[in-house]
């Protein structure tokens, strides 16, 4: 039997983060009850894994077995070439225990300072998992390319949106207006290969 998920459930998002919660939502189109982490006082597992795939099917079977329902999880980040793919699946943990992104992105700005890297590629990545509580679990991988630029730019967004330009774009994230946004990033990519997947 093929896994599917029917317009109308109720899905779980195993997250915390306010903007990826409203991000998660507006994809699924509103066909879905989407309830959050913190609505359900989902504890945070820690993220042992070594990849963005493998940390969101933690999190997705976490969520799933401590809930009881079906549940969706992301694992994304920003890597960027010249700093060896860091942060990585590090890249929430790089604004310290707040999570400041204002402190991640100053943070990437000192290393490439101090690299005197030239080379501002990166990229965005979004694995998105969802769990069923009897064990199931489906997982995809989006990407989107572009470059790290600084000073930030733009307070549409979150995370590192304001310094991420993405390929044939002069917009970072962060300028963009959402519609424009999600129509080209590594969590609507991820989604499309979900919805594939998933729904009819």
């Amino acid at each position: 039997m093929k896994l599917r998920l029917i317009k109308g459930m109720r899905l779980v998002a195993a997250t915390h983060n306010a903007g990826k919660a409203r991000e998660i939502h507006a994809l699924l189109d509103g066909h879905y009850t989407v309830v959050t982490a913190t609505e359900v006082n989902l504890p945070e597992p820690a993220e042992t894994e070594t990849t963005f795939v493998g940390n969101a099917m933690l999190k997705a079977r976490h969520a799933a077995a401590f809930c009881g329902e079906v549940c969706l999880a992301d694992d994304s980040g920003l890597s960027v070439t010249a700093l060896d793919g860091a942060p990585g699946i590090f890249s929430a943990r790089w604004g310290g225990p707040q999570r400041d992104f204002n402190v991640a992105m100053d943070k990437i700005e000192t290393r490439l300072e101090e690299l005197g890297a030239h080379d501002r590629t990166a990229w965005f990545t979004s694995a998105l998992a969802v769990a069923w509580p009897d064990g199931p679990c489906v997982v995809v991988e989006g990407r989107v390319d572009g470059v790290v630029t600084f000073p930030r730019r733009g307070d549409r967004g979150f995370g590192y949106d304001p310094i991420f330009i993405p390929d044939g774009h002069t917009l970072t994230f962060g300028e963009m207006k959402p519609a424009l946004k999600d129509s080209l990033s590594h969590r609507t990519r991820a989604f499309e290969m979900l919805k594939a997947a998933l729904i009819d």
